[in-house]
C-alpha cells in the first residue's frame, strides 16, 4: 500500500466523489497528493510494478519451478496474488534488454590501458603483448601506416582461408564490380544479389570463418528476446489449431504463450548473468566445468519445461499430450528458426 499521505480535501480527485478513506469508493483512486518527488516516483514504479505484497517474486517462483501453475491460477480467477501476464512479460523483456545491451562482451575489450600508460594488445590469435607508447619517438602517421598494411595482410588472409567458405564464384569485390562493369549481360547480377554478393565478399575479408560463426552465435543469442516478441502471436496460434476450440479460447493461449515466453527470457537472463558471474573469475578446468554444467541445466530444463507445462495446463493424457508437444515442438522450432535467420541475415548484412 502506498505511504503517502492523504489529502485534506476528501473530494477525489478523479471522479468528485467524498472519499472518507483512503481509496475513493466511486472509482477507486487513491486520494493522496498528485505532486510527487523524483524518489517517490522511482520507488512507486518498482512498487507498482512487484504488486506491493511481494507479488513479484510469488509469482517469479512459480513462474520459474511450477510450470503451467501460475497459468492455471490466472484463469481461475486468482489474479491479485499474482502479477498479471503482460505486466510481467513486459517486466522480464525490458530487464533482459536493458542488462544485455549494457553489460559489453568481455571479447571487446582488446585494448586496455595499465598503469604505466602501455596498451596490452590482443592480436587474432588470442595473443597479448604489451606496447609501450613513446609519443615523442614514434609518429601517429607511422602507426596509421603500419596498421593499414597489417590490415591488408589480414584481409588477403582472410580472403584464402575463406575461399570455399560462402564462395558465390567471385574472387574478391575487385573482379565481382569488374565482371559487373564489363562482363556480358547474362553474366551480371541484379541489384540485390549483386549487394549481398559484395556484403558477403567484405565480410569474409575482415574475419576469419571462426570469427564468422562466432558473430552468427551471438547474433543469434542476442536477438533471442526481439525474436520472441514477434513470434508470441504465431506460438499461441499454433496451441489454438491443436486444441478443442469449444473448450479452449485464443484468449486463453495467449495467456500461456505469455507465461512461457516469460519463462524463456527469464532462462535468458540467468544464463547471461550466470555467465557474466563466471567470467570474473580466472580461467580453469573447474570453473569451465561449473559454466557448462550451470549453462547445460538451464538449457536442459529450457527444453523440458514446455512439456510438464502443457500436460497441467490442458489436462489431456501424458502420451497425447507428449505427441502433440512434439508436433508442436518441433513446428515451432522450424518457424522460430527461420525468424532467427532472418535477423541473423539482417545482422550479417550490417557486419563490419
Amino acid at each position: 500500500m502506498s505511504k503517502s499521505p492523504l489529502r485534506k480535501d476528501k473530494t477525489c480527485l478523479n471522479c468528485n466523489h467524498v472519499v472518507e478513506k483512503r481509496f475513493c469508493p466511486n472509482c477507486g483512486q487513491e486520494n493522496t497528493d498528485t505532486r510527487k518527488t523524483f524518489h517517490h516516483l522511482f520507488i512507486h514504479f518498482f512498487e507498482d510494478l512487484t504488486h506491493y505484497e511481494n507479488a513479484f517474486w510469488k509469482t517469479i517462483k512459480n513462474l520459474f519451478l511450477k510450470p503451467a501453475s501460475l497459468t492455471k491460477e490466472y484463469l481461475s480467477g486468482k489474479r491479485l496474488s499474482y502479477l498479471a501476464p503482460v505486466r510481467l512479460y513486459i517486466f522480464i523483456s525490458f530487464v533482459t534488454f536493458f542488462l544485455i545491451a549494457v553489460f559489453p562482451n568481455d571479447k571487446d575489450d582488446l585494448i586496455k590501458m595499465d598503469q604505466n600508460h602501455s596498451v596490452r594488445v590482443t592480436d587474432k590469435n588470442g595473443k597479448t603483448r604489451d606496447s609501450i607508447i613513446d609519443q615523442r619517438k614514434i609518429k601517429i602517421s607511422e602507426l596509421l601506416a603500419a596498421d593499414e598494411e597489417a590490415q591488408k595482410k589480414q584481409h588477403l588472409t582472410n580472403a584464402q582461408q575463406n575461399e570455399g567458405f560462402l564462395n558465390f564464384g567471385y574472387k574478391n569485390i575487385t573482379e565481382l564490380d569488374s565482371l559487373q562493369k564489363y562482363g556480358p549481360a547474362e553474366d551480371k547480377l541484379n541489384d540485390f544479389e549483386y549487394s549481398i554478393v559484395k556484403k558477403t565478399l567484405i565480410v569474409k575479408e575482415k574475419n576469419t570463418k571462426a570469427e564468422m560463426w562466432e558473430k552468427f552465435a551471438e547474433a543469434a543469442w542476442h536477438n533471442i528476446p526481439k525474436a520472441l516478441f514477434i513470434y508470441m502471436p504465431l506460438f499461441a496460434f499454433v496451441l489454438w489449431l491443436f486444441h478443442g476450440k469449444k473448450r479452449w479460447y485464443y484468449f486463453d493461449h495467449g495467456i500461456f504463450t505469455l507465461h512461457y515466453f516469460s519463462f524463456l527470457l527469464l532462462s535468458v537472463l540467468f544464463i547471461f548473468f550466470f555467465r557474466k558471474i563466471m567470467n570474473c573469475f580466472a580461467e580453469n578446468s573447474f570453473i569451465n566445468t561449473i559454466t557448462y554444467i550451470g549453462v547445460g541445466a538451464a538449457n536442459i530444463w529450457m527444453f523440458y519445461y514446455f512439456f510438464p507445462a502443457h500436460h497441467r495446463f490442458y489436462g489431456e493424457t501424458r502420451m497425447i499430450s507428449f505427441l502433440k508437444s512434439i508436433v508442436m515442438f518441433l513446428i515451432n522450432v522450424i518457424l522460430m528458426s527461420i525468424l532467427l535467420l532472418l535477423f541473423i541475415l539482417y545482422t550479417f548484412i550490417n557486419i563490419h
